[in-house]
């Protein structure tokens, strides 16, 4: 049998809503343990960086003939890897948090490795096993919230997406430079390059 939900009347809502005012977004009615939140979102903002700086160091050092196509998709990866970042950062202010942008500690707190890799096929190798780690992690954590935090789960929901397109275009471009068949453009840029032509 589903559970009712039972509405708070306006009066008592105005009443809650004008009760510590300095809380900003967090209300009375938020249910989720905001302390440990906020300790996964700051692990999960080194996890972003990490990845921006893991792509974008990988963006400058490929090499080879397959390079380019490959070193552009690096890049488009590192900067989407940042909006990740930046929604997780302003999502730990809204719950009153302060992101933690130290670099001390950064990677021990990232759920990714920060790994250079030599080669081309390398790197992608590195990408592929950052990203299944991030969709893990992403999972465990939405699981986790439940419908405690539904912004934050949204929010997690469109990441954890994000990065389950990262980790197929990664494996596509090892399974083609491993055949030497570099001609398959990733799934994920041609959308993008339609959606931007809407």
């Amino acid at each position: 049998m589903p559970q009712k939900t039972v509405l708070t009347d306006i009066t008592t809502l105005r009443k809650r809503a004008r009760q510590h005012i300095e809380e900003g977004a967090v209300t009375a009615g938020y249910d989720a343990d905001r302390a440990t939140v906020l300790k996964l979102l700051n692990d999960s903002l080194a996890t972003e960086i990490i990845c921006v700086l893991r792509y974008r160091r990988h963006h400058f050092m490929a090499k080879g003939i397959q390079s380019k196509s490959i070193a552009d998709e690096f890049l488009v990866h590192s900067n989407e890897e940042q909006g990740h970042a930046d929604l997780i950062a302003e999502r730990i202010v809204q719950l009153g948090g302060a992101p933690d942008f130290s670099p001390d500690g950064m990677s021990g707190r990232s759920h990714s490795e920060y790994v250079e890799a030599v080669s081309l096929a390398g790197m992608i190798k590195e990408n592929v096993v950052a990203e299944r780690i991030a969709i893990d992690t992403y999972r465990e954590i939405i699981q986790y919230i439940g419908d405690k935090d539904p912004t934050t789960r949204r929010m997690l929901e469109s990441i954890l997406a994000m990065e389950e397109e990262h980790a197929d275009e990664m494996a596509d471009l090892l399974e083609n430079f491993a055949t030497g068949d570099n001609s398959k453009k990733s799934s994920a840029k041609k959308h993008r390059a339609l959606t931007m032509m809407e």
